[in-house]
């Protein structure tokens, strides 16, 4: 441990074995967490987090593990497979093990506070008992793995599959025919306003993020304060800190993402041998790659097995080695269909850029927040940030890998080291912010990132954002003459309903011939609309059926028959039905429907004949019954809720806006017209004065049905209004929430039987193993396949619990728990030999002292070198540290060469073999003198 953690331990009483946290609330439920350290803030963090959102916890730890379906049934399956055969939870693993010692002792107190809290959050959660499912146990890179499972598709690799399809069937011309991104347009806005256009002299952020809505949301609206930083803004649940949008008070931050392409689809050809490993083809020849088998369990149906296969290149996540050969290098012209890996940057990195998260919250400055960006990884985002002097920043942030420009655009062949990534990283840009306009705005368009890029979002957003901040507050003549902006006034951009993408059809629309009476009067009517998607225009509604009707008919045009139709059927079973989506014709063509009536694809007469016919039907549809419904009434949001047959409180509202709106509600068109994509949070940063800042998200602040904050912000979000984020203690409730963590919830806070510093690698506490509360954690490592010698792989976490409560209660045998700065490490457990079944073989000697040693999975693969020699060194300095003991005993099996050669070379003696009902062992003796003279 460093000296600023020890002291930080030492500011929260920690060596007396509690930490004590405080926990507030305004009036919106919104949680305001106080304590004395940042880590003891970790930790209220993570407890927070379970009390207010346990079953959203649970559900993301089990979705990186791939274990959804084992209570979520056979519709969870498809996620499950990818995240197995994608390795997220391995990755996630790697990428703990690679964190600077603070930041990983940071993590783990979150973790401490998530389990010292689920228990009791998931009491009073309903959804629990409804699947029948009982909280589990976070490891210490479990966060590692939320963030990855959240965002391994944000870089959207399956548009690859779509732009391979589109190339094979059209011809290699037309792969980004239907640029953009799927399969919901992205819609994530963001803009500054310098002081000079502000009220108040000082800059202000504004936007809001656009996800999938979920029930309960992605962003939790959160305050952290500790005496090292004071911050407000919106987290991840599952993941500690503010990493997206945050206010510190000096600095204030924003993102979208970037639409940068850093992920690559490989085409791979596998073989089985005779022994039944697999082989796949690289740039030198066949070579053996990891290949093993894992099973997921489903609810009400049978368990999968799902092969996971790892090449050079990534993980294969589409097809498989059943057969000889599969997949040809060059066409995928494999009768099974293509075998494809993943390569992403944190599993070839093995970071995930979790260093950064830290350092966020303690910026000051903009040079801070910018230096602390330099080290992001994923994803990759545009950035907008501000700071209390004014200064400014408009960059890029996140690793996107050196390779050719083919790897971005299409799947490519594995075993061409043409496709090879370079070593390094691609430069992240960076602009001014405008200093004529004094406006900076980021909405996933072609614009800062582009050269990071393929497919972005459609201009229309951010020229509707840079048109609205050009105007006065309220609209008005463009031009920078006008009032100022107020943090107040942000509501009017964010509720923009603009629809600029309508101009092309409108415009076929105008031209369409020989149209008859009623299509006439719809395109009258349509002429005439404002174009903007209200919840109260029924126009709007009269153009979204246009719109579907178009598509539809252009899906059947003989132009796209061959990406529409079953030219090719085995091809649309070769892909994972998790990729599907972005392979669904009718709504590619919705989203690139002004792309696809632009260009040169059908003549311009074919083209409005088809708009002429869609006319036609839609007039006839409202000609004899009543006319289109509101907006409002039809374009409702369909949150996602992992929960099978969960059933909405209440009907949920429906909105304005549309994909290409700023009040970005995407529907999906040609499908329907309810949409899953929208605004996941709202937020307006003021930098003149913190306690002016807004924000709002879809539902409340509480993950817990029934709960007063439950869905108290939904009319607030529905109606374009915001929340005041409260700054003043004063102003808060304090909650009974508020609590000391003792040493039986937090492994960190127990006295050490000792404590050693190894230069390099950093403190080593061991401290006594606390059977009830260590039984998950323990359980955990003691299943894995790398432990079966430990003899506990089919035990549940009951009977490992029971096994330690039996140790403990030995005056013979012990265990310990090693935490390296904090974090646990390994498990470390001592005996007397003769008062165990090893001293009935061999001749037990006088100050003989048995050891066994069991490394965490994090650091299992040896993520940092030497780490097991840095803890062998701390478990035999602490062995001889008692004088009656002469003489360390080890057995491990006598197969693992390894660990026997670890022996010899830190002066073990090798003894015979000795006959276990687990293993044949192999004894090792380490004398008192030997230890002492190599010290």
């Amino acid at each position: 441990m460093t000296a600023d953690a020890d002291s930080e331990r030492q500011g929260t009483g920690a060596e007396g074995g509690s930490e004590h946290f405080e926990v507030f609330r305004d009036d919106w439920g919104i949680p305001h967490l106080k304590a004395g350290s940042a880590l003891a803030l970790a930790r209220a963090q993570g407890h927070n987090a379970a009390l207010d959102r346990a079953w959203q916890l649970e559900t993301e730890r089990h979705r990186v593990l791939g274990t959804t379906a084992a209570y979520l049934g056979a519709e969870a399956v498809d996620w499950d497979r990818f995240a197995r055969r994608a390795r997220l939870a391995d990755t996630a693993r790697r990428c703990f093990g690679r964190l600077a010692p603070e930041t990983a002792a940071w993590v783990d107190a979150y973790v401490d506070g998530v389990n010292a809290g689920l228990a009791e959050g998931a009491s009073r959660t309903p959804e629990f008992a409804a699947a029948g499912l009982a909280p589990g146990h976070w490891e210490p890179w479990t966060p590692l793995g939320v963030w990855l499972s959240t965002h391994i598709l944000f870089a959207g690799f399956p548009t690859k599959l779509w732009r391979e399809e589109v190339a094979r069937r059209l011809g290699d011309d037309r792969a980004t025919l239907f640029a953009t991104d799927g399969p919901g347009t992205s819609g994530s806005n963001g803009w500054l306003l310098t002081g000079a256009r502000t009220t108040t002299g000082a800059p202000v952020i504004a936007g809001d993020p656009h996800r999938f809505i979920e029930a309960p949301g992605v962003y939790q609206q959160i305050r952290l304060a500790c005496p090292e930083f004071d911050v407000v803004g919106l987290a991840v649940p599952g993941v500690p800190g503010i990493a997206h949008f945050g206010h510190t008070g000096g600095v204030a931050w924003a993102i979208t993402n970037a639409m940068a392409d850093y992920q690559d689809l490989y085409r791979e050809q596998l073989r089985r041998t005779a022994d039944g490993d697999v082989e796949a083809l690289g740039p030198d020849g066949w070579y053996a790659v990891h290949a093993h088998t894992e099973t997921v369990e489903v609810a009400g149906g049978e368990p999968q097995s799902v092969e996971v296969v790892e090449t050079d290149r990534g993980p294969v996540i589409i097809g498989d080695a059943t057969g000889d050969v599969h997949g040809d290098p060059n066409t995928d012209a494999a009768p099974d269909g293509p075998v494809i890996s993943l390569r992403y940057p944190p599993r070839v990195t093995g970071d995930l850029g979790f260093d950064v998260l830290p350092a966020l919250l303690r910026a000051r400055t903009v040079a801070d927040l910018d230096a602390a960006l330099d080290g992001w990884v994923e994803p990759v985002n545009v950035v907008l940030a501000a700071d209390t002097t004014g200064a400014t920043l408009h960059r890029v942030a996140g690793h996107v890998p050196v390779r050719p420009y083919g790897n971005r655009l299409r799947v490519v062949p594995a075993h061409d080291p043409a496709y090879a990534w370079r070593e390094g990283a691609e430069p992240t840009p960076r602009t001014e912010v405008d200093a004529v306009t004094g406006t900076a705005v980021m909405a996933n368009e072609r614009g800062l990132a582009a050269p990071l890029g393929i497919e972005f979002a459609p201009p229309h957003r951010a020229d509707r954002i840079r048109e609205l901040l050009g105007a006065p507050p309220g609209g008005g003549a463009r031009g920078l003459t006008g009032p100022p902006w107020s943090p107040a006034d942000m509501a009017a951009v964010h509720t923009d309903t603009r629809l600029a993408s309508s101009r092309q059809l409108l415009s076929l629309l105008a031209g369409a011939p020989d149209l008859g009476p009623d299509a006439e009067r719809l395109r009258d009517r349509l002429l005439r609309w404002d174009r903007h998607m209200d919840a109260d225009s029924t126009d709007a509604t009269l153009y979204s059926r246009l719109r579907a009707d178009v598509a539809h008919r252009l899906a059947a045009h003989p132009a796209l028959r061959p990406v529409t139709g079953d030219a090719d059927p085995w091809r649309s079973a070769a892909y994972p039905p998790l990729f599907r989506p972005w392979l669904a014709a009718v709504p590619r063509i919705g989203y690139a429907l002004e792309t696809l009536l632009t260009v040169g694809l059908l003549p311009y007469e074919e083209r409005l004949t088809v708009v002429a016919a869609s006319a036609e039907a839609v007039a006839a549809t409202f000609a004899q019954g009543p006319g289109p419904s509101p907006w409002g009434e039809v374009h409702r949001v369909s949150p996602w809720q992992a929960l099978p047959g969960a059933t909405p409180e209440e009907v949920w509202p429906g909105l304005a806006g549309d994909h290409d709106c700023v009040l970005s509600t995407s529907s999906v068109p040609g499908i329907t017209d309810l949409f899953a994509r929208g605004p996941a949070a709202r937020y307006v940063w003021d930098l003149a004065r913190r306690a002016d800042s807004l924000w709002v998200v879809p539902f409340g602040a509480s993950g817990v049905p029934g709960s007063a904050h439950h869905r108290d912000q939904t009319e607030l979000w529905a109606s374009g209004r915001l929340a005041p984020v409260t700054t003043d203690w004063n102003l808060l409730h304090r909650t009974e929430e508020s609590t000391t963590m003792t040493a039986t919830t937090v492994p960190a806070l127990r006295p050490a039987v000792h404590e050693q510093k190894v230069e390099g690698f950093g403190v080593v506490r061991l401290v006594p193993v606390d059977p009830a509360a260590d039984a998950g954690l323990l359980h955990g490592w003691v299943t894995e396949e790398r432990a079966r010698f430990w003899g506990m792989a089919d035990h549940t976490r009951e009977q490992v619990q029971e096994i330690y409560e039996f140790v403990d209660s030995l005056p013979t045998h012990h265990a310990y728990l090693a935490l390296r700065d904090g974090v646990p490490a390994a498990l470390f457990q001592t005996y007397e030999p003769d008062a165990d079944p090893v001293g009935e073989c061999y001749d037990v000697r006088p100050g003989d002292f048995g050891i066994h040693l069991l490394i965490a999975p994090a650091e299992a693969e040896g993520a940092v070198k030497g780490y097991t020699d840095a803890l062998l060194t701390v478990f035999i300095g602490y062995v001889f540290s008692d004088p009656a003991h002469l003489r360390v005993v080890v057995e491990p099996d006598a197969r693992n060469e390894k660990a026997l050669a670890r022996m010899v070379r830190i002066g073990f003696e090798l003894g015979p073999e000795i006959e276990k009902p687990e293993k044949t062992a192999r004894l090792a003796f380490l004398s008192r003198a030997v230890a002492l003279g190599l010290a």
